[in-house]
């Protein structure tokens, strides 16, 4: 807001700006005349004289500008009184009301598709296909999922009685939650804001959903499709950074999901806790692919690289982070990702339109410091080219770096990827077993003992053999981290089941009430008790003879 108050002085002439809040347009008019202006933080002040229609128009701007400063802690307590008040009314809690909420996103992405590639597009340069299928698509699929299964969803589930409540029944009734925080990331920026409402919603829960300012123009759109589809008074939208992001933190919320780095993961999960909160965190890590010598390589390596360079180049929690392979094998898999990387993205892939740019200078700056570090650079076997104007970096293979290396400390979340090799495949055990749990790992083989030993012996947050990134996409399956990689976990029903508490109800009539549970306890009363309790029918009735065993 600060450099458009300046661009607007500058220019001094009509200028036209959309109201933040309605669709209104202002008309600003100034008059050339010498002035100077003091910016100090956001306020405006000058020097100079204007005319009447000048400090009307600055007056206009400023309370622009401090209304959009003023969601403070207050205001975000105000905020969330407000949506419990709403959830306490019962009516998020209905299967009418989840369903028509659940209805109205189904449609919001049907008829905003074409705008929600472009925000997608204008954030990521994400390619129109990319941006269809994996995040409007998977968004498709878990709302019509929701639609189908939320009747079944929301039945209890009945459970076995034991003889000590005889007569009696149980249940295990899914209510929801109360007032939920979900906060999102940017690299998956529709997606992975809609996907936990749709799991929040079904459950029927109020939801504040705080988009990734890094990703402007697709917060900017979830902000107005929310007020435009869903209802406002159990579902808001937050935008901003920083400062909107604490002052939501300090609220007490009944769930927060999380989606981002670990590093954020434990503030989020320190403010919680003051609350006593409960956190679903989705985060990452490195998420190995090992590659065996016994695979059909051409399919391998076309499905490494769109878990990689074809997936938001790179910028995915669940992307293949680095690759392990054995030394004899190495150079016929690095051969194999040069031809299939010119088939995709061709001999220049800094001019693809096929691929997505990095976010931000700041992500450009961090990929290029990792790249440039002493020891790593001279490892490059394919690509780094690098164009800060388009921010973009050409899909970047490296060959044994150090260890203590950056890229291997941290995770990559860009097209850089390193090859670790190994005297035997089995050795890759441990070089996963070494590092924190990574949310995914990917194996590459024909050999079913190797497969069997990934799955018994490696811990991770999900694991797929034989491909990427596809296990997410089954809404059978949990989608979640372990470890550093994160907690909790949704998708499907169990997203349902996240944002749900499982309350155990046990029903009884007032007839069968036995007087053993009474005082005063007799020796009878005792082991007619302890036979009772212990389930031995044979006890019991010794018991109500009055033997003993």
């Amino acid at each position: 807001m600060k450099s458009l108050c300046i661009d607007l002085f500058n220019n001094c002439s009509a200028t036209s700006l959309a109201g933040t809040r309605s669709s209104r347009v202002l008309t600003y008019r100034f008059q050339r005349t010498n002035y100077q202006t003091h910016l100090p933080s956001t306020k405006l002040t000058f020097s100079s004289y204007f005319t009447k229609t000048c400090f009307a128009t600055l007056s206009a701007v400023t309370s622009e500008v401090e209304e959009k400063q003023t969601f403070n802690p207050d205001k975000a307590g105000e905020l969330v009184k407000e949506l419990r008040n709403s959830f306490n009314s019962g009516r998020t809690k209905s299967y009418e009301w989840r369903m028509s909420q659940l209805e109205n996103i189904a449609k919001m992405l049907e008829e905003k598709e074409k705008e929600i590639t472009e925000a997608l597009y204008k954030d990521l340069s994400k390619p129109e296909v990319e941006a269809f299928i994996s995040e409007i698509v998977t968004a498709k699929s878990s709302c019509n999922e929701a639609l189908k299964e939320l009747r079944q969803w929301m039945i209890p589930q009945k459970v076995n009685t034991s003889i000590t409540t005889f007569p009696s029944s149980a249940e295990i009734v899914s209510e929801p939650l109360g007032v939920v925080l979900v906060i999102a990331t940017w690299n998956f920026p529709f997606l992975l804001s809609v996907d936990p409402v749709i799991g929040a919603i079904s459950a029927g829960n109020a939801v504040v959903l705080k988009p990734s300012e890094i990703a402007p123009a697709t917060s900017s759109l979830l902000a107005k499709l929310v007020e435009e589809y869903l209802d406002n008074s159990a579902v808001k939208v937050v935008e901003g950074a920083v400062p909107e992001t604490t002052a939501l933190l300090e609220q007490k919320w009944d769930k927060i999901l999380y989606t981002g780095s670990a590093r954020v993961g434990r503030i989020v999960m320190a403010a919680a806790a003051k609350h006593l909160t409960p956190v679903i965190l989705e985060l990452g890590g490195k998420s190995p692919a090992v590659v065996h010598s016994d695979v059909d390589l051409q399919v391998a390596v076309r499905r490494i690289i769109a878990g990689k360079w074809a997936l938001n180049n790179g910028q995915a929690c669940i992307g293949v982070d680095y690759i392990i392979t054995t030394k004899d094998f190495a150079p016929k898999l690095i051969e194999a990702l040069k031809i299939e990387l010119e088939q995709f993205f061709g001999k220049d892939p800094m001019n693809s339109k096929d691929i997505s740019r990095v976010v931000s200078s700041t992500q450009f700056k961090r990929l290029a410091k990792m790249l440039d570090e002493d020891k790593v650079s001279d490892k490059i076997v394919l690509g780094g080219q690098m164009d800060e104007n388009q921010l973009k970096i050409a899909p970047t293979i490296l060959l044994d770096i150090p260890e203590e290396s950056q890229l291997m400390q941290e995770e990559i979340f860009g097209p850089l990827m390193p090859i670790v090799t190994v005297e035997k495949i089995e050795d890759s055990f441990d070089v996963i077993n070494s590092r924190p749990k990574p949310l995914a790992v990917y194996v590459f083989t024909n050999n079913e003992q190797l497969k069997k030993g990934f799955v018994e012996n490696i811990s991770s947050g999900g694991m797929l053999i034989n491909d990427t990134v596809l296990h997410v996409s089954i809404t059978g399956l949990p989608f979640g981290g372990v470890g550093e990689s994160g907690m909790g976990s949704y998708h499907g029903k169990f997203s349902f089941d996240g944002f749900s508490h499982k309350k155990a109800v046990l029903y009884r009539s007032f007839s069968g009430d036995s007087s053993l549970r009474y005082p005063p306890y007799t020796p009878e009363k005792q082991r007619l008790l302890k036979a009772v309790i212990s389930g031995d029918i044979f006890s019991i009735i010794l018991a109500l003879i009055g033997w003993s065993k």
